[in-house]
This record gives C-alpha cells, structure tokens and sequence, in this order.
C-alpha cells in the first residue's frame, strides 16, 4: 500500500508517539524511546520499494512496539502500518508465523476491550456531555479502523495467485470470526445499548456494520479457494470445523440484521460441509446446524405469516408496488431457501441426525398448523397463502421421503404416549396419511419399520402406522365436527374437490392397503378391529369403512373368516355397549358383501331358531341376504316370535318370562326393517303386537325396565306395521302412550314412540274411533314438541311434519299447537327457517371447548370395568339389580303375578272344564278374598 493511503492518521500518530496527551477516555500509553517515534515517523513516509527492502529488519521491531504497547489508538495504529506497508511483502508461507499469529491475537483482545469499554460508560451518553460524546465516537472509530485493517489482510491474501491452505493462514480466519461475532452481536443489541441515544452514534454503527458486512464476504471468498485434502492435518481439519462453528454462531446473530448475508452464511456452511464431508462430518455439531435451521425456517414462516395479516388487515394492494408485498415475497425465498437446505443437509448427513428425529417431527408437525386446514391459522389472503405454501411444503415433502427410513424418525411418529398439543393434532394425522402414501415406493424395509410395530421387548415402543392413524384421527374431533376440508383424489380427469377428514383418510389407507404385502395384514386386522371397539363411534365407523374395502378386495372366504369373527365377538358381548353396536354395523355391512352361499353357511353355522344366535341376528338387515338366507331367517325369527309369546302367555304372563320375549321381538324388528315380509310373516307379525299390546299397562312401563324395553320395540314395530293394524289395537298403543309421564321417559322410549306416532299420519280413523284416539294424538305431540331435549324436541318437529303431511285428519294438527310457542317453532321448522347462524369462529372456538368433555366421556366409558360375563344370563347384573328397589316396586310386582294367575283361573273355569270347579277350589278363593280384606284394612306396623 503506497505511504499516502495512510496520510490521513499519520500526524496522530506522531502526536501519540511523542507523548501528547490522550483523551481522558484512553489508558496512559507505555512510554516509548525516541528512537521508537523516529522510526514510525519514518516509516509512515516509506515508499513499497523501501518497505520490501527494510522487511527484515523492520517489521519484528513493529512487532515488538505492537506486543508491549497498552494504548489502544496506538496499538490500532501499529496494526494498520503492519498490514497495509508490511504484509503485502511478506511470502505466503511466513505470513502466518511472522504477522498473523504475532499480531491478530492482541486485536482481538483489544477489540473485546473496547466493547467492554462502550458498556461501561455509554449510561452517560448524552447529547450536552460533548466530552464523554466524543470517547465513545473515538472508540467505536478505532473499532472501524480494527475491521478495516482485517480487511485488508484477507483482500491481500485472497488476491494471492498461489494455492492457499488453512495452515498457512490459520489465525487469520479464527480472529477474524470471533471479531466479526463481537460487531454483530453488537450492532444487534444497539437499541438496548445505547438506550434511545442511538442516533448520536448511529452513523458510526452503521458503518462498523457495512465493514464487518463487506470483512465476512471476503473471509468466506477466501475460504472458498481453500480445499483440504485427504492427508490434511488434524489441525487443519480441526480449524476448518471450527471456522464452521463459529459462523453458525454468527448465522444465529445475523439472523434478524440482514437477509442476504443471512442466506449467504448458511449457503457457505453448507456447502463447507458437503465439500469436506469426508473429513469433518464425524466432527461437526449436526445437531446444533440442523437446529438452527428448523428455528430459522419457523422464524422466516411467522414473519412471512405476520405479513400476510398486515397485509390482508390494512387491505393493501398484492402487486409489486407495495414495499409489504416486496418483503413477503423476500420472506418467502427465505422460507423456501432454509426448507430446502435442511432437506439438502439431511440428505447429505442422514447417519448423523438420529438424535434429531423428534426435532425434525416437531418441526413438521408446527409447519403443517401454520396453514389450511389447520384450525389455528391466522388469517391471510389465500393467495398469499398459496405462494408461502408452495415455497414451504413441497420441501417438507421431500424431508419426509428422506426421514422414512430412519428408525428413530419412525419411533418418534409412531410413539405409544404423544403429548400432542391441540393445533398439532391435525398435523399428525396428515403426516401418517403421507407416510402410508409413501409406503407402497419404500423398499420392504421401511415398510416393515412402519408397519409392523415394535416387535421385541428391547425395541422402543411403536404403534403400527394403521393403529397410529386411526388413533390420530380419533383426537381431531373438532376437525371432524367443522368440518375441515382437504384435497380429494382426482378421478377420470374430473376436477379435484375437496373432502372430508374422514373421506381423506380412508382413500389413503384403503390405497396403501392394495398394494400392501399379504404379510402385513394381520398387524392391519388387529389395528381395524381395536378401532371398532374402542368408544369413538366416527372412528370406529372409518375403521369398518376401510375393513369392508378389505373385504371387497380379498376372497370370498376372507370376507366369510371376518364375517365368523364378528359374530363370535358379538356374542361374546354382555349386554349392551358401544362395542356391540359397532361390531353390529361391521357385521351388517360385511354380509352384504358375501356370496349367497357363505350367506348360508352362516345361517346354517348360526341358526336363528335357537335362541343364544338372536343376539346376532337381532342386529341384521334382512334385504343384506340373499334371497334363501332370507327366508330362511325370516321364518325362523317368526316362527321364535310367535313362539316366544305364547309361551309367556302360558306361564301366565308372568314377568321373569318378558326377557325371552324382548330379545326375539328384537330380532323380528330387524327383520321387519328389510323388504316387505311375506304374507304369514306379517299376519304371524300382527297377532304378535295384537296380543302383547293387549298386555301393556302405562304404570308397569313405569316401572319395569323390561316392560318398558318391550313397549319400545312394539312401538316401533307398530311403526312398520301401522297400515295393517286395527284401529282397537293402535288405540290399546295411545292408551298405553298417554298413561306415560313423559318427562320420567328414558329418551330411546320417546323416539320410538316419536316414530310411532308419525306413522298413525298414514292411518284413516273411522268416525266411531276418532274420540277415543284425537285427543290423546294431539296431547302426545303437544307433550313432546315441547320436551326441553334439544334432541327430542328436534325428532318432535319431523315427526309432527310427517304426520301432517299424510294425516287426513286436519283437526288433530290444530289441536296439537295449542302453545304460540310451540306453534311458532313448527311454522318455522316447515318454512325451513333457522335461528341465528353461529359465527364461524364462535362455532369452532365452542367446539374446542367441548373436546375436554367428550374425551372425558369418552375415558369414562373405556375406562369403565365390564359386568360379570356370565354368558347365560338374560342381561347384565346392573339391569337385574334396578328390579329389586323399593317396596312400591315389590308390591306391584306381587300384585301383577296374582292378577296374572286369577286371570288364568278365570278363563280355565269359564272354558267348562272341569265343567264344576272342585270344592277346594271354591275354598281357596274364599280364603284368598279374607287375605284380600285384611290386607286392605291392615295399618302398617311402626319401627
């Protein structure tokens, strides 16, 4: 560098050597001989030509007054005649032992000094303290001059035409990185530094940050020349992962500075990395670079994201004019450059990042809920939302495909016990319908590590991804209640709609299960079947949505084997639950899948003539059959039916004898609901109901469980047989009906009768009749359209609308809506009016609400412990205790088997024979009638 580069600083130069005074802000400076001043003042005037020739000779004197000088002006002075006069003549290979290693240490020493210095003393910083103004702005001068003066050795040597290593100028890039992290960290904190008085130093700052900006450029072009080779050193290899290290440490510092050094470090870092792989990748912290990266690619998104709000907030044009839209799409680039540099990096590193599997899990899972159809996603234009989603997901599609064959990534998506918080639970039921779309293009191995599970105890536990799926769709009951929507499958060209959760879900699944290996099925059958009877009733309908698909697309004789299975579990079902009902509707949908003669085998394995299969058979619909089966079954029910009835009638109707007639009239219901029953089916049907309803009294409904179980099939019996009934037998049904306390009525009694009573809307009432069956009619619709169940209330008004509809008698609509209430609300119902429309947001903000509840209810009935399985009893343990209450109970129970047996004496001595009743018989009765009375006139006796 020629002697009039420097002419600027020479005269304070002279003036610090000779002893001048300093500013107080400065340290005294070491007293120096004068031979030391003559020869700096004759130096600064050297011409390159003198330099060169005086090297030797000079440069260790300027060494030595740089090592043992305490001043920091004169040491940045010192520093700068060394690197600018001096190193250009210094060969390659003694730059490192004669400059660099002697010099650049105490810059950096002295560079940390001055921060420390500006901390100390920037709390008095003010405009009318012109003195302590003018320290800080000399001090952060010399910072400048420090940055510089590194500026020039680096341009000095990345200007050398020879091949340069790392040992040659190995202290330059460790100084050089950590002063650069000083400065940034610096111009970083600023605001929190100077506390509001930035602007009196703010020039300054921003130009330390262009020279530390314009230092790390060259510093990484220099790096970019060096290539270390096989046979490099440990100390080179060592140096090189440092010089990786620390400029993470800047990337992490930089991050919120500047966007385009930003990328340019982590572009650098990168491509370092791969280009030394071989050397240093046992060595370098993956796991802090692949950190840095997912936290720097979450930051760019909510940034990208807050932009988009402001954007659509103060309704700004999206065009290229606008400075907000100009930094989104910036912000985008960014988005796009860390997610396609993590993938990049994974790609390359793969062996190394096992540890950071459940980092990389959790960073896809917090992506996916920043966009649609997550339920947690702020508010954007859907153009914007577009663009940012096609820079971000497509890249966390292609880390997915680099992550499926990593154990630990499986281990961690597939754990049994996932704390999963509520805006992620969307999140993870898509990434396991990617996975399993994934699968059917992996090698065996990774679908083994997906499929199959743990398999050994060592293993860390791992659900199946069809048993994880299923149970990650189970946890989005506010997703399935919206509901979301997501992209359909596009079909024959037709455009691509969008779908439920559910649709979603069970296309994927049932996809991967048709190109899935035979040897993976029965993991997949015991995930469907711990779907179907766990007590989700949506996701157990999926699961039996997916095993009718299986069914569909197997043999015959599988679609039979799970057909056996099904009934053989439902058998094993005490009583009533939600796994019996979900068994039931697997069981129903499968026989309409199998052949007429497995439908056969079936009726012939399970006879429905022998009463432990009408648990069974209560549960099918007879159109699923074929035409034989379903005859076969039809008559048999019947035929158990009128059986069943006929045999209580002979025991006397007694009451321990209902529990064999509910089940069979239960299964003749199921029958009933098929095709039109034949001819003897429907007249054995009609005797069935004529006599039974004959036999149903309003306070024994009351109070029996197992009258009030048969009163709810015959009414909705009735429902299906109303046309052929006589109008005695549906006015015996009203009786009964009306005699009801209708509030105390479990709500599976009202709905029956609900249909019931829609059903009489079909019925022509002769004019003798009408008396007996209008005012009851209209009472019990009165009744339930104002029932407070929202629920009931609901069935009452399309029920009521269904009778109105077909009835011919008028006048019993009108006698129903004595309420203007009441008359309002069906008038609405029928004009298709609705109430105020739930907000959007209002609507899902209740329904997150309510999760906690339903999981709860959800809990309790998994949770709670099953009644004794005692196969043959009638019913579960629970049922039987509700019959021993109180003494009101036990008296009407006696009373009811004493009528009962009177009414049989009755109709046996009414028959003429005996055609005289016996002496005895005449006896008993009188002694019966005594009973009678001192019963009626007894007092009851007092404790």
């Amino acid at each position: 560098m020629k002697s009039e580069t420097i002419s600027g600083w020479r005269v304070s130069k002279l003036v610090a050597i000779s002893g001048a005074e300093h500013s107080a802000v400065f340290q005294s400076p070491q007293t120096i001989t004068m031979s030391q001043a003559t020869l700096l003042e004759e130096v600064v005037q050297w011409s390159p030509e003198t330099c060169q020739r005086e090297l030797k000779s000079v440069l260790p004197k300027l060494i030595s007054l740089h090592r043992n000088t305490e001043s920091w002006k004169e040491h940045i002075d010192v520093l700068r005649i060394v690197t600018d006069l001096f190193l250009p003549h210094l060969p390659l290979s003694e730059m490192e032992e004669e400059c660099f290693s002697k010099v650049l240490p105490k810059a950096v020493r002295i560079f940390t000094n001055l921060l420390e210095e500006i901390s100390k003393q920037v709390g008095g910083l003010s405009s009318q303290n012109t003195e302590l103004h003018a320290s800080l702005r000399n001090i952060l001068q010399m910072m400048v001059r420090t940055l510089e003066a590194l500026s020039g050795c680096v341009r000095h040597v990345c200007s050398v035409e020879e091949p340069v290593s790392l040992s040659a100028i190995r202290t330059l890039p460790a100084c050089t990185l950590r002063i650069l992290k000083e400065t940034f960290r610096h111009c970083k904190e600023s605001e929190v530094v100077y506390n509001g008085r930035l602007s009196l130093v703010g020039d300054l700052l921003q130009g330390m940050f262009k020279e530390a900006y314009s230092l790390q450029k060259n510093l990484m072009e220099l790096l970019e020349k060096i290539s270390l080779e096989n046979n490099a050193s440990e100390d080179e290899i060592a140096d090189m992962v440092t010089v990786i290290h620390s400029l993470l440490d800047i990337c992490s510092i930089i991050s919120s500075l500047d966007i385009a050094l930003h990328a340019n470090t982590w572009k650098f870092i990168i491509k370092q990395s791969i280009k030394h792989q071989s050397l240093v990748e046992e060595r370098i912290q993956h796991g802090d670079i692949v950190s840095s990266l997912c936290e720097d690619l979450l930051a760019s998104l909510r940034s990208c994201l807050e932009l988009a709000e402001q954007i659509k907030r103060v309704r700004l044009q999206e065009t290229a004019h606008s400075p907000e839209y100009k930094l989104f799409q910036k912000t985008t680039k960014m988005c796009r450059f860390f997610a396609n540099t993590l993938v990049h990096y994974i790609k390359e590193f793969k062996a190394f990042l096992a540890k950071q599997c459940s980092r990389f899990h959790q960073l896809y899972l917090q992506i996916l809920s920043k966009f649609p159809p997550s339920l947690f996603v702020a508010a954007a234009p859907p153009a914007l939302c577009e663009e940012l989603s096609g820079a971000v997901l497509v890249p966390m599609d292609a880390l997915l495909t680099q992550l499926l064959h990593l154990r630990a990534f499986a281990e961690s998506v597939l754990a049994k016990h996932q704390h999963v918080s509520p805006e992620t639970l969307l999140p993870q039921c898509l990434l396991l319908v990617n996975v399993i779309s994934k699968l059917s293009s992996q090698p065996e191995e990774a679908l083994q590590l997906w499929a199959d599970g743990s398999q050994f105890p060592e293993d860390t536990p791992r659900l199946s991804v069809f048993e994880a799926l299923l149970l990650s769709f189970r946890r989005c009951p506010v997703e399935r209640a919206v509901p979301v929507r997501l992209p359909g499958v596009m079909l024959q060209g037709r455009a691509q709609g969008k779908v439920s959760l559910h649709q979603h879900v069970c296309v994927h699944l049932c996809a991967c299960i048709a190109v899935l290996p035979p040897r993976h099925f029965p993991l997949l059958e015991r995930s469907l079947l711990g779907a179907v009877l766990q007590s989700d009733t949506q996701t157990a309908v999926l699961a039996t949505d997916v095993w009718c698909f299986l069914a569909r697309y197997g043999t015959a004789e599988l679609c039979l084997h799970h057909s056996l299975l099904c009934v053989h579990l439902i058998k094993s079902c005490p009583g009533e639950s939600y796994q019996l009902s979900h068994l039931a509707l697997l069981l129903r949908r499968l026989l309409f899948l199998m052949t007429p003669n497995h439908q056969m085998e079936l009726v012939e394995h399970f006879p429905p003539s022998q009463e432990d299969h009408l648990c069974v058979w209560r549960h099918i619909l007879l159109r699923s059959l074929s035409q034989d089966a379903r005859q076969r079954v039809e008559g048999d029910v019947v035929g158990m039916a009128t059986a069943a009835v006929e045999d209580w009638q002979r025991s006397g109707w007694r009451l321990d004898g209902l529990e064999r007639v509910n089940r069979v009239l239960e299964c003749l219901l199921m029958v009933m609901k098929g095709e039109s029953l034949q001819t003897e089916s429907t007249v054995s049907s009609l005797k069935v109901l004529t006599q039974l309803w004959s036999r149903m009294c309003a306070s024994q409904v009351q109070t029996y469980p197992g009258i009030q179980r048969c009163v709810k099939v015959l009414l909705s019996m009735s429902a299906v047989l109303i046309k052929n009934m006589e109008p005695p037998v549906i006015c015996q049904a009203l009786v009964c009906l009306s005699g009801l306390q209708l509030h105390q009525c479990p709500d599976d009694l009202l709905l029956a009768a609900l249909q019931f009573l829609a059903s009489l809307g079909k019925v022509f009432f002769p004019s003798h009749i009408q008396c007996q069956v209008f005012p009851r009619l209209s009472s019990l619709f009165s009744a339930l359209l104002a029932h407070e169940s929202w629920l009931l209330h609901q069935h009452a008004l399309e029920a009521f609308a269904l009778f109105a509809e077909l009835t011919n008698h008028e006048e019993v609509i009108s006698q129903s809506l004595i309420s203007e209430e009441t008359k309002t609300k069906v008038v609405n119902f029928l004009s298709k009016l609705t109430a105020a429309q739930e907000a959007d947001e209002a609507r899902v903000s209740r329904l997150k609400s309510e999760t906690a509840v339903l999981e709860r209810h959800t809990d309790r009935l998994e949770q709670e412990e099953d009644p004794p399985a005692d196969v043959s009893a009638p019913e579960p343990c629970s049922k039987r205790a509700r019959q021993e209450t109180s003494t009101e109970d036990e008296c009407e129970r006696h009373l009811q088997t004493a009528e009962s047996a009177l009414k049989a004496l009755r109709t046996l001595v009414g028959s003429g024979n005996p055609p005289t009743p016996p002496q005895w018989v005449t006896v008993r009765l009188q002694n019966l009638q005594t009973l009678i009375t001192q019963i009626n006139t007894s007092k009851p006796v007092r404790p």
